[in-house]
């Protein structure tokens, strides 16, 4: 109606010029041509057109954009101008359009094409907005500065913005759009967008009738946005009233009576009734039906599965309550649904349609027809996205190879080993395969879709704890290429590209605390196999207190007793203490430890692909001058051992894990030294330089960990951890004083206590290092112990899992307690504890992070709460 109210209005005021033509030459104008319209239609030649009005537009853009040429031949009055009139209306680009004959001579006319522009925008401004909801909708209301409005654009802008305000809850909310002329720019306007958003429009109640199946509060949480306000139950749903989301929600209530068997459940009406100016009640009627029941269930077309083995993987009996969802997700979606169990044999295009051959009262029978087809090969595999690493390190770790058969399975594990290398983005690996299949000639084309991103890592980090100030630096890279040591064109400060392993790291403390360490990580040693080698060495040295600093201390605090030392108090006066630290430090008190290590490990193919078998030969050297802490003369000790572990690891993504889980059981030994060289150990008086030369032991590991997605999206997740262990002997006079056990603070070994050296650190977080300990009578607790078990319960929510940094909360429960006798073991004797924290993953710096615990059986309650930071290792 409005292209024709204007095509009339622009053809009325072309017909209106030509008669002011006629009529001012009846008035002596001999120069203004005259057109006679009772007579038939005139042909005339166009000898000339000119343009007016367009001054933003080239000339020969408007006259092709008219239709009409110089040398053509047009009717005049005829088609051909009204034409070229209706074609400037429908551009609207012009708010006046007319096309004027300036002189007609001996069958000629000269035309004049006079338009007049739409303004301009000059700028554009949002009232009633935040500066978050108008940056949404600069790219959505298609106003752009320096183009041209016209007034769909403008209606267009008023429906996007009302559009957008009821998806934010505003169901009452006044837009309007105007427009000004711009002083300062003629043929210009400002644009002011103007929203009264009025208030926010929540639902106040959720009436349901004709429901008995359900009750109301299932039927509310079942509408996972139009929820009633006031119930608990919906603390965590939107409380906006949203039409589109209330339109989905509909058709949820009737999912939710189909996953009960009512298949016939539909809803009879439904109403919105304001309440207030900021709330609506909504009433729903339903109609539940009967309720069905599944009856016989047979398979139709299959040739691989006999109907036995598709029976037992339906999981659906007869009897069962009818569930469509259920059905569906047996049948396609489940991780081990029948349709996958195809997908795995290489029959990509099968397809099975569940078909109701017989509705008996309340049961159906069903036919489930298969089509399998062949098998798909894959044809071509492509990686799309890496500039990191080579090609064939990504191909190695692929399962799909061309011209083996499709499996689905293959592609998971697939996505999880390149997740798993660290060189692309975790998230987008599994959201981007493009699988491209070809029916025709059986076939399927596989491309990995990968994002790129750095690896390499920079530790930057300082702390105080019982060896002051400690500083570390660390560099991690982890696309090391070995083979390209000696060619200088592949470097990237070291040689890049083959996807092994290199660190290096320093720490210090200054004159009393210092650490080197290297190691070298090649996963496939021959390039053909995944089996592994590494390599690590590094060197320690800790200086001692002189004794006069370590009568000071004890001195000063009288809480502590003989041998306390390093259970220092925080009550202490921090200026005091450090003070000392830094005037009391003795060269000639230290303990020194060199180590070496070498280990292989190799993927095993049983009891699956995803046990791996680690065997190390390491070999550590303590070196003691008047070291008094362990209680041993000076000497050098000698712990070459051996370390076997098996382990599996189903986990995909390693920085923020979804499903899956980790085992790990090793066992660490050395020969058993004082079973062959028949020496006594029994004797008091062997002196502690030969009864532990050579160090021996039998140390036993054990940790489990699984991940549970507890929502459909899988982000909010469940961790569960166990670990154990156990330091052993084979001779009680001989028991290995290194390599035990303390457990508590963060677990960092530089930070946390004068025990730095010889000693594994265990986490437990709400309490300091070496407190949760049961011992002898006389024992302190910063004893290191021989056995411990821990167990941790933690639930993660991510609030950014971007490749540039990945941040998840987390909150957790944990208990444990270490144990310096097998007699005094209790499992259930434990330190309890629980708390918050958040971690952040930066590709520059690893895992960071900070949580705050409680320790609720800490020694002195008042120092139950503890804060413990979190530099690349895991709590």
């Amino acid at each position: 109606m409005y292209y024709k109210k204007l095509f009339f209005f622009s053809l009325f005021f072309v017909l209106a010029h030509f008669v002011a033509a006629q009529t001012t030459a009846s008035e002596g104008e001999p120069d203004t041509p005259v057109i006679e319209y009772s007579t038939q239609n005139l042909k005339y030649e166009i000898v000339e057109i000119r343009i007016s009005g367009a001054d933003n537009y080239e000339e020969f853009a408007i006259i092709g954009y008219s239709g009409l040429a110089v040398g053509d031949v047009v009717s005049i009055p005829g088609d051909e101008i009204t034409n070229a009139v209706k074609r400037f209306v429908r551009q609207g680009l012009f708010s006046d359009v007319k096309i004027l004959a300036d002189k007609i001579e001996d069958g000629k006319v000269w035309l004049h094409i006079a338009l007049t522009e739409r303004p301009r925008v000059s700028g554009i401004n949002y009232h009633g907005l935040k500066k978050a909801e108008i940056e949404d909708l600069e790219l959505r209301v298609g106003i752009v500065k320096g183009n041209q409005i016209t007034p769909n654009i403008s209606d267009r802008a008023k429906t996007v913005v009302e559009k957008y305000m009821q998806e934010k809850g505003f169901l009452n909310a006044d837009v309007n759009v105007y427009q000004r002329n711009d002083p300062e720019k003629p043929g210009h306007v400002v644009v002011d967008v103007n929203v009264d958003k009025k208030l926010k429009t929540k639902v106040n109640r959720l009436i349901i009738t004709g429901n008995e199946a359900l009750s109301q509060m299932r039927i509310d949480r079942a509408m996972k946005k139009t929820s009633e306000k006031g119930k608990w139950y919906n603390i965590f749903s939107t409380k906006k009233f949203i039409r589109e989301e209330y339109e989905k929600d509909k058709n949820l209530v009737i999912e939710k009576y189909n996953e009960i068997g009512y298949r016939d459940a539909y809803i009879v009406a439904d109403s919105i009734v304001p309440f207030d100016e900021k709330s609506v009640n909504v009433y729903i009627s339903v109609d539940e039906g009967k309720r069905y029941y599944f009856r016989d269930i047979k398979w139709i077309g299959n040739t691989v599965y006999p109907y036995e083995f598709l029976d037992a993987n339906l999981l659906i009996k007869k009897g069962d309550v009818y569930n469509h969802k259920q059905l569906t997700e047996r049948l396609d979606s489940d991780d081990d649904a029948v349709g996958k169990l195809y997908r795995d044999r290489g029959y990509l295009f099968a397809r099975i349609d569940p078909v109701e051959v017989l509705i008996d009262n309340d049961s159906i029978d069903f036919e489930m027809r298969i089509f399998e087809g062949k098998p798909a090969t894959i044809n071509e595999i492509g990686i799309i996205g890496n500039t990191r690493v080579y090609e064939h390190v990504i191909r190695r770790e692929l399962y799909t190879k061309p011209g083996q058969l499709y499996s689905q399975s293959d592609i998971v594990r697939s996505l999880g080993e390149l997740s798993r290398m660290g060189h692309f983005d975790q998230e987008k690996v599994f959201q981007d395969i493009d699988i491209q299949p070809n029916p025709e000639n059986g076939t399927v084309d596989i491309n990995y879709v990968l994002e790129t991103k750095g690896s390499d890592q920079v530790e930057f980090s300082a702390g105080i704890g019982g060896t002051g100030l400690v500083g570390s630096l660390g560099l991690k890279f982890s696309n090391f290429a070995i083979q390209n040591l000696f060619k200088p064109e592949m470097y990237r400060i070291v040689p890049q590209g083959e996807g092994q392993t290199f660190s290096i790291n320093a720490r210090t403390s200054g004159q009393q605390y210092s650490s080197f360490s290297a190691s070298f990580l090649e996963p496939w040693m021959g390039g053909k196999r995944p089996n592994s080698l590494s390599i690590s060495a590094y060197y320690a040295h800790q200086s001692g207190y002189s004794n006069s600093m370590m009568n000071s201390l004890y001195n000063y605090n009288p809480y502590l007793g003989y041998g306390s030392y390093g259970g220092y108090s925080n009550s202490y006066d921090s200026d005091y203490y450090y003070n000392m630290m830094a005037t009391g430090i003795d060269p000639d008190k230290y303990i020194r430890t060199l180590g070496l290590s070498i280990g292989y490990g190799k993927r095993l193919n049983w009891p699956d692909d995803y046990f791996t078998f680690y065997g190390e030969l390491s070999y550590q050297l303590y070196m003691l001058n008047d070291w008094s802490v362990m209680g041993l003369p000076n000497g050098n000790y000698h712990n070459p051992s051996l370390n076997l572990v098996l382990s599996r690891n189903s986990v995909m993504n390693p920085i923020y894990p979804r499903s899956g889980s980790t085992f790990s059981l090793g066992l660490k030994v050395t020969p058993p030294y004082s079973l062959l060289n028949g020496k006594d150990y029994s004797d008091p008086n062997m002196p502690g330089e030969e009864r532990y030369k050579f160090i021996e032991y039998h140390k036993w590991k054990f940790s489990a960990k699984t991940f549970t997605p507890l929502d459909k999206i899988q982000k909010l997740v469940l961790m569960a951890r166990m670990e154990f262990g156990y330091l052993g002997h084979y001779n009680i006079n001989a028991r290995s004083p290194f390599d035990r056990f303390m457990l508590g603070g963060d677990g960092m070994s530089g930070y946390s206590s004068s025990y730095t050296m010889g000693m594994e650190y265990v986490p437990l977080r709400g309490y300091d290092a070496g407190e949760p300990f049961v011992g002898a009578a006389g024992m302190t607790e910063s004893t290191p112990s021989y056995l411990y078990n821990k167990y941790t319960l933690e639930l993660r929510y991510p609030i950014s899992l971007e490749q540039s940094a990945t941040i998840y909360a987390l909150t957790f429960v944990e208990a444990g307690n270490s144990f310096y006798n097998v007699k005094d073991y209790n499992p259930f004797n434990l330190r309890r504890s629980a708390g918050v924290g958040v971690r952040i993953f930066l590709q520059m710096f690893g895992m960071l992070g900070i949580d705050w615990a409680y320790g609720f059986d800490a020694n002195d309650p008042s120092k139950g709460s503890h804060f413990h930071f979190v530099l690349g290792q895991e709590l």
